[in-house]
């Protein structure tokens, strides 16, 4: 099996590339986010999950180990096939998705080709209890969550929710989503926001936290 290829990028088309490693040329499958990394001509490492069917053997290329377990953790959830899950890691990054799952964000699953409501809701509900595991290296601080890990192996055990304790309340924090998306903003944005804004005023009312996401955000459009 091939679990990692670095050439030269010689084909990059809507949702495959072809590596050229020492004058062999490797179709791999990957995401927009990742196709977006790389430049034509130049040297490119991708991590590599090789997928065998009984009629093709078909390889999928990712720009970390991060990605790369999402990709894994996607695929089984029943509906999600290679492509699909490419799809969705098209229009959401791994923190992204991170994030999604945690909100139970259907919405941000249902932007992806070929995933529809019934697949989003499968999707989000299947993966609330699971954990995806990766070096502790690679976790972002921006989940806005707490992490427990195994010190001996550096993996990922248990993440723990923030908001869970902070706000007595969950209502005020889905009606400050709520509202915050029926003025136009990505749910997946309006709960990354308002999960920041609760960590900085516990006892902000839902008005409060509106307005406080609202200037969160046009701060952020100005850096």
């Amino acid at each position: 099996m091939i679990a990692k290829l670095r050439g030269l990028v010689d084909t990059i088309a809507e949702d495959y590339c072809i590596i050229d490693v020492n004058g062999v040329g490797y179709l791999v499958f990957a995401s927009a986010k990742t196709l977006g990394k790389l430049s034509l001509n130049s040297t490119a490492s991708l991590m590599i999950e090789t997928i065998v069917r009984e009629d093709s053997i078909s390889l999928f290329g990712f720009a970390d180990a991060l990605e790369k377990e999402w990709f894994n953790t996607l695929t089984k959830v029943q509906g999600v096939g290679a492509k699909v899950c490419l799809s969705i890691m098209s229009v959401l990054s791994p923190n992204q998705l991170a994030q999604a799952v945690a909100a139970q964000d259907k919405t941000s699953f249902a932007r992806a080709n070929g995933v529809g409501p019934k697949l989003a809701a499968r999707i989000v509900t299947e993966l609330k209890d699971k954990i995806v595991t990766v070096p502790i290296a690679n976790v972002s601080k921006d989940l806005n969550q707490a992490v427990n890990f195994d010190a001996a192996t550096g993996e990922v055990l248990e993440y723990e929710d923030n908001l869970v304790s902070r706000d007595e309340d969950p209502t005020k924090m889905e009606d400050a989503i709520s509202a915050l998306v029926n003025l136009g903003y990505q749910r997946i944005e309006a709960y990354r926001v308002v999960n920041l804004v609760l960590s900085k005023n516990e006892n902000a009312d839902t008005g409060e936290i509106i307005r406080l996401s609202l200037k969160e955000f046009a701060k952020e459009q100005t850096r």
